[in-house]
């Protein structure tokens, strides 16, 4: 049986009188994507500081890579790698010229890694250019492409695609995903439920310092009720008569939709709109509704997300 990539059992750490993490236990396992999702203030960036030794736990026990955080903390960095919410590069230098200080700096660095890089994140054509001319996306990629000089098992993103345009941001998605597909492992915290949604093989949910929920995220999902159909008719009239023999529905006469409970399933899907032809009924559309991550964390940490760029 393969080693989990990270555990942590009973993790606590407090400031002064505030408890930031209260008796965490994580178990992550290698070659996945685990993302650890909360509001600001719930403990997201201390844990991550903690699993990559950056601090140190009041109490508990972390395992990364296979060694003890507490004990063995050069070996836990020999194995990860870190990329925080913004971009550790050095503006005054090239794209390459970052990539090779790296290589310089790193004894597993092979020979044909800043070419490979370069092609590989889509930079060749930048690679001559400063740094501070980058966008944003590009600076991302950079600085992840920095954090793989080091071949890491592990590589802790820490809200990565924040403040990014939506292909940008889906940009990093597919590098992720090839990431994964070559072994490694994925700790990713992100405010963009979406994207945790998309990328997850496991989520966490923190709140005050605590664990509220782990799982997929269809496991997730499948907590919280208010699955429905919703029927949309072309006419008020057709409203009324689908409101009058469909038990249990809410009606919103100024959209002409009928909000009808269900699982979602065909054979509930099928029996609705068997009914609806035995009253001669038509409907104009309809769709299924499931909750979705941003109704796990509101009713999970009581919390609306925070919104950001689209």
């Amino acid at each position: 049986m393969t080693e989990p990539a990270i555990t942590a059992s009973g993790l606590r750490k407090a400031y002064k009188d505030k408890t930031v993490l209260d008796g965490i236990d994580l178990n992550v396992a290698a070659g996945t994507v685990f993302s650890l999702l909360g509001p600001n203030g719930a403990g997201k960036t201390t844990t991550v500081n903690v699993l990559t030794t950056l601090i140190t736990a009041d109490g508990g026990a972390v395992r990364v890579a296979g060694h003890d955080v507490a004990t063995n903390p050069n070996a836990v960095r020999a194995a990860i790698g870190v990329t925080g919410q913004f971009a550790a590069v050095d503006e005054l230098l090239t794209g390459r010229e970052n990539l090779q200080l790296m290589v310089d700096l790193n004894r597993k660095a092979g020979k044909r890694s800043v070419e490979e890089l370069l092609e590989r994140f889509d930079l060749v054509d930048a690679a001559r250019k400063p740094a501070s001319t980058y966008s944003g996306g590009m600076r991302r990629k950079l600085d992840l492409a920095m954090t793989l000089v080091g071949k890491p098992r592990i590589i802790f993103l820490d809200e990565p695609t924040t403040g990014l345009d939506p292909r940008s941001r889906r940009t990093m998605w597919t590098i992720i995903r090839d990431l994964v597909s070559d072994g490694v492992t994925i700790f990713l915290t992100t405010q963009y439920l979406e994207e945790a949604d998309q990328l997850a093989d496991r989520i966490a949910v923190l709140d005050q310092g605590r664990l509220v929920a782990q799982g997929t995220p269809d496991e997730l999902k499948r907590r919280i009720p208010g699955t429905h159909v919703r029927l949309r008719f072309a006419t008020a009239a057709d409203l009324d008569s689908a409101a009058r023999i469909i038990a249990g529905s809410t009606r919103d006469d100024e959209a002409l939709t009928l909000r009808v409970p269900s699982d979602g399933g065909t054979k509930s899907l099928r029996g609705l709109l068997d009914r609806l032809d035995e009253h001669s009924l038509d409907a104009d559309g309809f769709a299924v509704h499931t909750p979705d991550l941003d109704d796990v964390f509101l009713a999970l940490t009581g919390h609306t997300t925070e919104v950001l760029a689209k």
